[in-house]
């Protein structure tokens, strides 16, 4: 059944205990996730965005518990991908001819996944849909962290429905982030942000300043993963100004692949060396074959400083190492120190 966000939204999504990897096998979760999903009853009544494919019969039966889905006046899209639209085409079957509220991005994005010319309705920043008493403003927010993405602020509850933006992917049976391990959730969304946003840190932060200079009072931050921002929101949104700007930690982070252990013993070196040197530093080892590397990368942003190491194979270095390298790569990390070291004998010296 649905949790009751206000005396207008309810919360319909799905939370995922199970799920340990997501994007494929690109990233981690530890702690599971949800998809958030929100009916507002007010005079007209609004979907906004739905969950993940294999649910999508789950989500409709349970929704049909929470309302006559004719009631549906309209449905808001946040963002195309099937993590938050994947039971869209299970709900349309059911009440075709609903306006599907959206970018213009987002329209190809559904058009090409579901191949439906269902009824889009094309909106930009700005723009606005009245329901009631509270009136639903739309903007755009390309690249955070898809081109189709958009906010979706409501007036009167002063909700900003943010998708992608500021979630988690934690899974609890509490709907709020004062109801839950303050350490655990921070963890989460600072993982998010160093494997999702990283590579749109400077969009970050002109979105953050633009949402800013709108002068929107903000009562809950509504991500579409994980918990609602309901104690202080302006927490998360600071934070993401934070990590957005060059972020670094007193850390240093050693990320070694080893093959007779030689590489290794160099790694644990360098940590007694950088430790001796200054003790106020966090040293962090990680072997980039045993560990997780999404928790890897998440360490790399904290860092102000990176060391890689690996033996020789074929004139090269070994692959976790190399998958490590482009992940880092595609966070696109910026003023930190970095260094590589290793062991050779593979390379034809």
């Amino acid at each position: 059944m649905g949790k009751r966000i206000t005396d207008k939204v309810t919360w319909v999504g799905k939370v995922d205990w199970e799920l340990k990897k997501f994007h494929g096998d690109e990233f981690s979760t530890h702690r599971g996730s949800s998809y958030n999903s929100y009916l507002i009853r007010d005079k007209k009544t609004v979907l906004i965005d739905t969950v993940w494919l294999p649910y999508d019969k789950e989500f409709v039966n349970k929704l049909k518990k929470e309302i006559d889905l004719r009631e549906i006046d309209y449905i808001v899209a946040n963002h195309g991908e099937v993590d938050h639209s994947g039971a869209l085409s299970a709900l349309m079957r059911e009440i075709p001819g609903t306006p599907i509220y959206c970018t213009a991005n987002a329209v190809k994005s559904l058009r090409g996944q579901y191949h439906e010319d269902w009824n889009f309705v094309t909106v930009k920043t700005g723009d606005t849909l009245e329901i009631g008493d509270s009136t639903l403003t739309f903007i755009e927010a390309p690249m955070l962290h898809w081109p189709d993405t958009m906010f979706t602020y409501m007036s009167g509850e002063n909700i900003l429905f943010s998708n992608d933006g500021f979630g988690q992917h934690y899974a609890s049976e509490s709907l709020y982030n004062d109801t839950v391990d303050a350490g655990e959730l921070m963890a989460e969304a600072i993982k998010y942000y160093a494997n999702i946003l990283s590579p749109f840190s400077p969009m970050v932060t002109r979105k953050i300043k633009e949402i800013l200079g709108m002068n929107l009072p903000l009562a809950m931050i509504c991500p579409s993963h994980g918990v609602i921002w309901k104690e202080n929101p302006a927490q998360i949104v600071e934070k993401y100004l934070e990590w957005a700007a060059d972020y670094q930690e007193n850390q240093v982070s050693i990320v070694y692949d080893t093959m007779w252990n030689a590489t290794r013993k160099m790694a644990e070196a360098i940590a007694d060396g950088i430790r001796e040197a200054d003790p106020s530093v966090t040293v962090k080892l990680f072997s980039a074959s045993k560990t997780d590397k999404t928790d890897i990368v998440t360490e790399v942003f904290r860092s102000r400083a990176v060391l890689m190491g690996s033996p020789t194979v074929n004139n090269g270095y070994l692959y976790a190492i190399a998958g490590i390298l482009e992940l880092i790569r595609g966070a696109k990390l910026k003023k930190k120190k970095a260094a590589a070291f290793g062991s050779y004998g593979w390379s034809g010296e």
